[in-house]
Order: structure tokens, then C-alpha cells, then sequence
């Protein structure tokens, strides 16, 4: 019999100490540490002694049997997993509670299960009844989705090697699955670590695609040790606000595809909506005329989008004002503040600064430093920026603005939704592919854009004079319907 091997095992990072302690040294986290059975279920002595057994070798040319891809019947979901979902190849989707990853697994699936392909639903967290009210509500009842609740890999394992290998498998949540092979209790690191490894055997072994459904942390990272996102294939991300209709499924890490595309879904009494043009779903409830709001021309992946930055400075009653960002890196907000009050005279020291993105989207792109610029100036000195233009740009230290790639696509995808005028890098001007009709004014320094923007503010409780006529896009003028 094996030796019980007792240690304390981080909840949180996986890192394993002999004693307890309140802190944990690898991930800093207090109160993680929890007392675990870490001895396996053969003997030290037997496994060291274990002789290894050969394996064929084969060579890189070879021709699969079946096609190297299986389309999910969902484009957004197949844009982000890089085409479709590779045989053998385990995902790993997380997402806040209620955010609605089980109606998207449950769609895909469904959507699979019509087009004659076995799919396999594991739900250890809901009943099987439950699962089946989802589908109802879904419309989806009628999808030969073959269900069940359970938590026991051995017994998942031995019931999918039965019969025809399916094509996908569901297992919802990997915390809840539990294997003999160790005594820990469910859900903990010992437990999500030996059942990931399980099942991401046998989908290498059959060539079944798994996706594992993993719960997130109070700040959005997926809870369980960190080497189980290193052992699947593919790290999924669902994001969306509470409030907002709107969902979007990120690829955080993917060996078959790019990392860098998006997925948009809008959430409705039916399920899951897929968004094909994100930018006029997100620029839909544009505050027109207001003060501090600036689109940005941004680029998603291999997509251009087009979202709306909302930016509001106030003067602080505070000894050290606020800074607070929603949708983008607070550090480059902060050079963005360094670079205006450093090289433009803007005094921001004694005011609060907010800075929004409209709709739920995260932005991880440089190219938004111009939007971002021109709002905060445009609530400074209370000014409206044109409604039908639009800003990209990466503005560096010594605040001169610096060119961004795939210029051609985002004059292309503004002109397309109706703006006409576009405010861009001047060293750009020589790539914007025949500037898709928009009239461009290129920039060179950030105090260009300032002197601009501050020609045509005024104190705030004056009139600005009468909004601009004919400058909003017909599609984004309030009261046409």
C-alpha cells in the first residue's frame, strides 16, 4: 500500500508546502491553502522499478482519414477557435456565472448533433431534466444530443469508449469531476489536475475534440491550477457585463489558430445571436454630441470594429484624484495623461478622469491612444467632436503620433457604416489604400489635435452653438427609428 502523503496545496496556483501558512509564495494569494491527500494510488517502490515500453516512431508525411477540422455550424465560434474544432484537441472555455457558456456549448452542440455527428453532453452540475429545459427553451429539443449527469471520469471514460467515437464531448465542469486514482476531494487542485489529465488522454488516444467547461475567479482568471490552461490545446475566455446584451467569446491561448480574433454574440430570449457586424451593434446607442466621446476604428483580429470611447474629466475634491478605466489598460491611460499635461499643456493633476469603452468591449490595442487622447481633451474643454469621425493612432512619449497597421480596413469599415471623416497618423497617409471616400486629416503631434479640439471648446454651462447638421451618420441620428 502506498504511504498517505499529506501536504498543503494552494487552491488557487497548485503549489504544494509541507506546513500551513496564511500566504501563499507562488501566486500571493491568502487563505488558499487547504490539506490534501497528495500520495498516488501505486506504490513509490513499484512505480520507480516500472520498466518502460516501446513505441512506433512515425514520420511527419501522412494523410489523415477524416477531415483535419470539424465546423462548429456557428461562424463567430469557428472564427475563434481558427476554423473549427481539430480532432484530439481539448478546449478549455471559462466565463463568469450565468454569462452563458452552457447556452453556447449547448447551441454548438445541437447545431453538430443535426448534422449527423455524435456529440455527447457530460453535465455535472445540472440534471439531466434540467439540461433538457434549456434545449426547450432553446428550440433545440428536437437535436439527437445524447446527455448525461455525471462526475466519474473512470465511468465517462468506460461509457465513450463504447460504440462510435463521438465526434465532440461536453463536460460541464471539469471542478466538479472527480477520479480514483487520487483522494482528494472534488474541486480541488489534486482532483481538476488528475481528471484534465484523464480526459485530454483519452481525446488523444480515440481523436475526439473535447471542451471543458472551467469556472473563473472573483478577477476573471480561470479557477485551478494554472498547468491545466498549459496542458489543453485552446484557453476560451467568455466576457460580457451583466447589463449588456452583448457577449464575446476571446481566444486566450490556441495551438490550431490565431489568439487575437474575436466572437460576438448578442443574448436574447432564444439563445445566443451571432453579431456578424459588431461595429453597428456597438456604436447602436452613440451618445451624439456630447462632450468626451470619440469613436475609435480599432482592428480585432483579421476584423475591423468600431466602438465608442467615452471619456469624462471633473475637477477633484480629493488630494490625489481618481483615475479609474473600464474596457482598457489603466497604464496606458496613465501614459496617455503623462503625454498630455508633459508636451501639451493639459493640467490634469487636479481633476478626476474616467474613461469608458461603450458596450462591453476590452480593447488590447495601442492604436486607440488618439480616440482616447481626443476624448479626455474634448471633456476637458467641453468641446463636441465631429459625430461622423473617426480616430486611430498609437501616440508615443515624446508625443508624436505613431503609424498603426491595417489602416486600408478601418477607413474601409467606417466608410461602410457612414462616417466621413477620419483622423489618423500623418506617416499613414501614403497606406490608406484610396482612402475609402472619407476625408482625412493626418496628424503629426498630439498638440496638433489638441490646439484643434480646444479651438472649439467653450467653459462648461456655455453653449457650444448649434450642433453640427448633416455630420451624424443617418443610421446613428436619434429619432429616425
Amino acid at each position: 500500500m502506498a504511504k498517505s502523503t499529506l501536504s498543503f496545496v494552494c487552491q488557487n496556483c497548485g503549489a504544494a508546502y509541507n506546513r500551513w501558512q496564511g500566504k501563499c509564495e507562488s501566486c500571493g494569494e491568502w487563505n488558499t491553502l487547504a490539506e490534501e491527500d497528495t500520495s498516488g494510488s501505486v506504490p513509490v517502490s513499484i512505480r520507480s522499478k516500472r520498466k518502460g515500453r516501446t513505441f512506433a516512431l512515425e514520420s511527419l508525411a501522412g494523410k489523415s482519414p477524416d477531415a483535419p477540422r470539424l465546423s462548429s455550424g456557428m461562424t463567430e465560434l469557428d472564427r475563434v477557435t481558427g476554423g473549427g474544432f481539430v480532432r484530439g484537441s481539448v478546449l478549455l472555455v471559462g466565463g463568469d456565472p450565468g454569462i452563458g457558456k452552457s447556452t453556447l456549448l449547448t447551441q454548438a452542440t445541437s447545431l453538430l448533433a443535426r448534422g449527423g455527428h455524435r456529440v455527447v453532453y457530460i453535465s455535472g452540475e445540472e440534471a439531466v431534466a434540467q439540461v433538457r429545459l434549456r434545449a426547450e427553451r432553446l428550440g433545440l429539443s428536437d437535436a439527437p444530443v445524447q446527455l448525461a449527469a455525471e462526475t466519474s471520469v473512470e465511468d465517462i471514460v468506460s461509457t465513450l469508449s463504447e460504440g462510435a467515437v463521438p465526434r465532440l464531448i461536453v463536460i460541464d465542469s471539469i471542478q466538479t469531476m472527480w477520479t480514483d486514482t487520487v483522494e482528494s476531494a472534488p474541486g480541488t487542485v489534486t482532483q481538476v489536475r488528475a481528471s484534465a489529465q484523464a480526459l485530454i488522454r483519452f481525446a488523444k488516444k480515440t481523436g475526439a475534440a473535447i471542451i471543458l467547461v472551467g469556472h473563473v475567479t472573483k478577477d476573471g482568471q480561470i479557477a485551478g491550477p494554472r498547468v491545466v490552461e498549459h496542458m489543453v490545446d485552446a484557453v476560451m475566455s467568455f466576457e460580457g457585463e451583466g447589463s449588456q446584451q452583448f457577449r464575446i467569446l476571446r481566444a486566450v491561448k490556441n495551438r490550431f489558430g490565431p489568439t487575437d480574433e474575436i466572437g460576438v454574440f448578442e443574448m436574447t430570449g432564444l439563445g445566443l445571436r451571432e453579431v456578424t457586424n459588431p461595429s453597428e451593434l456597438f456604436l447602436s446607442e452613440r451618445d451624439l454630441g456630447t462632450p468626451g466621446t470619440a469613436v475609435f476604428a480599432g482592428i480585432e483580429g483579421t476584423r475591423p470594429v468600431l466602438v465608442e470611447l467615452q471619456a469624462l474629466v471633473a475637477p477633484t475634491s480629493l488630494g490625489t484624484p481618481r483615475r479609474a478605466v473600464v474596457g482598457w489598460d489603466p497604464s496606458r491611460l496613465s501614459m496617455v495623461l503623462a503625454v498630455l499635461e508633459a508636451h501639451c499643456g493639459v493640467k490634469l493633476s487636479g481633476h478626476d478622469v474616467y474613461l469608458n469603452v461603450a458596450g462591453g468591449l476590452r480593447i488590447n490595442e495601442p492604436a486607440a491612444d488618439l480616440a482616447a487622447a481626443a476624448a479626455l481633451v474634448s471633456s476637458l474643454v467641453n468641446a463636441q467632436l465631429p459625430t461622423d469621425a473617426v480616430y486611430f493612432g498609437e501616440i508615443s512619449l515624446s508625443g508624436v503620433v505613431r503609424p498603426v497597421a491595417q489602416t486600408p480596413a478601418r477607413l474601409k469599415e467606417a466608410a461602410k457604416l457612414g462616417f466621413q471623416r477620419a483622423v489618423l497618423p500623418e506617416s499613414t497617409r501614403g497606406e490608406t489604400g484610396g482612402d475609402a471616400g472619407l476625408s482625412l486629416n493626418a496628424v503629426n503631434s498630439l498638440t496638433t489635435l489638441v490646439a484643434e479640439i480646444a479651438a472649439r471648446g467653450s467653459r462648461r454651462g456655455e453653449s457650444n452653438g448649434p450642433a453640427e447638421k448633416n455630420a451624424t451618420p443617418a443610421r446613428f441620428r436619434r429619432g429616425d427609428g
